[in-house]
């Protein structure tokens, strides 16, 4: 004799496939908290404990040498965007520019990085953006509209500019979305061509 099993298939589900295989037939979760936990928060906490870390050691405009001619790290205050962008400008005007800039690109962020379904190359960028943006904002809200840089790559007299790791963050995931843009390698399946 056989026991019917008390279970009812789930509606929607083809006759055979709800009984044992609700977790199966699952849609899989969406990698914000994974995206946000792994790269977001961690890339945040680094930026902003080496901004404090050379705050505290450091005297304005200091600089030690790390590599002679090539890479130094120097103690620096930027009152514009990335790269000094808009430092000449008035400082109530630069302030809210950029702190506005700042929420409008983060609430963005947010919302992309919620839509995606799986970890994908524009993900990640995302992330890293997110993350960039948001401990360059905690800089402009926390110390009076200036970030602290220090990373400086030259070579002998000639100068890039001034940097940190929020900085870093943002280029490296600008440079990950132009890239999938032009390699079309953000995972997506593409049909295939041959016969």
């Amino acid at each position: 004799m056989q026991e019917r099993s008390s279970v009812k298939p789930l509606p929607g589900l083809p006759p055979g496939q709800g009984a044992g295989k609700e977790l199966a037939g699952r849609a899989p979760r969406k990698p914000f908290l994974l995206l946000i936990g792994a790269i977001t928060i961690p890339i945040i906490v680094l930026d902003q404990a080496t901004k404090l870390f050379v705050k505290a050691h450091m005297a304005l405009y200091e600089s030690i040498a790390l590599v002679p001619n090539y890479l130094d790290i120097t103690y620096t205050r930027n009152p514009g965007a990335a790269f000094s962008m808009l430092a000449d400008a008035p400082p109530w005007v630069r302030r809210a520019f950029l702190l506005s800039m700042s929420c409008a690109a983060i609430i963005v962020l947010i919302v992309l990085i919620v839509r995606s379904e799986r970890v994908t190359i524009n993900s990640v960028a995302f992330a890293l953006i997110l993350a960039g943006a948001t401990g360059n904002l905690i800089d402009r809200a926390l110390r009076g509209g200036l970030v602290i840089d220090f990373v400086r790559a030259h070579y002998y007299d000639l100068n890039y500019p001034v940097f940190n790791v929020a900085d870093s963050a943002i280029s490296i995931g600008v440079t990950l979305i132009i890239l999938a843009a032009l390699f079309g390698s953000d995972g997506k399946s593409t049909p295939n061509r041959s016969g």
